[in-house]
């Protein structure tokens, strides 16, 4: 047995006991997430609610460091199961012992003031803790980039603060700051130029010449650069 810290006191894990939790079912968290459209299928839906599992079990079992959420349709799907306040408290009770909070990427520091002990792991060290305790390779759903589609919604928060200039067959994507952030074919002016316009659209909706595979690839280079983000 192992030790998790809680607020209050250390909590005992019986790792058996939390593997367990792998086969809660949820019908009711599988179906939200459907009609929300943040799943297309009640598939995928089921794939999306066995990674939030897997990341609760995940988090609770790697007690010396912190497990950061890397998945924005995964933490959907964690957000989706918070809905249902009385179950999602009775399996943490069950499954953890103690109640697993959700902490936004901008909440306050702690009033204390004093950093944590541990390391929060980064994507690499996220994926490599969970293929050795779950023995099996991360999920193509963990990555935000390989979940691109003509139907998927992105998010802009950067919309209105950059400009595109267009120079003989090439444009060039330019932040406030006056840098080339990317540059492509001047086939994609007409989709950039919505891009930087719009704080929210699916990759379907870009304007221009462009096949659903061009926008896609677009979408998927402005993701790596951090432009956009993927909408849950």
């Amino acid at each position: 047995m192992s030790v998790v810290e809680s607020e209050n006191a250390a909590v005992d894990i019986d790792l058996p006991s939390i593997i367990d939790a792998l086969d809660f079912e949820a019908p009711y968290v599988v179906e939200r997430l459907v009609n929300d459209r943040v799943a297309d299928t009640e598939a995928e839906a089921n794939e999306l609610f066995d990674e939030c599992k897997k990341y609760l079990v995940l988090s609770v079992s790697q007690t010396d460091v912190i497990v950061g959420m890397c998945s924005t349709r995964v933490d959907e799907a964690w957000h989706a199961f918070l809905l249902y306040t009385d179950q999602y408290r009775d399996f943490c009770r069950r499954y953890f012992g103690r109640h697993i909070g959700h902490t936004p990427k901008n909440a306050p520091q702690s009033m204390t003031g004093e950093p944590s002990a541990r390391t929060k792991l980064n994507f690499a060290g996220f994926q490599e803790r969970y293929e050795a305790f779950f023995n099996e390779p991360l999920p193509d759903v963990w990555y935000d980039i390989r979940n691109i589609a003509p139907d998927r919604r992105i998010f802009n928060d950067s919309a209105a603060t950059m400009n595109v200039a267009r120079h003989d067959s090439t444009v060039d994507l330019v932040d406030e700051a006056g840098a080339v952030v990317l540059s492509v074919s001047d086939i994609a002016l007409p989709a950039l130029t919505f891009i930087i316009g719009t704080g929210a659209f699916y990759v379907r909706e870009l304007p221009g010449g462009l096949t659903d595979d061009e926008k896609v690839a677009l979408i998927e280079s402005l993701l790596r650069l951090a432009v956009v983000r993927i909408a849950p």
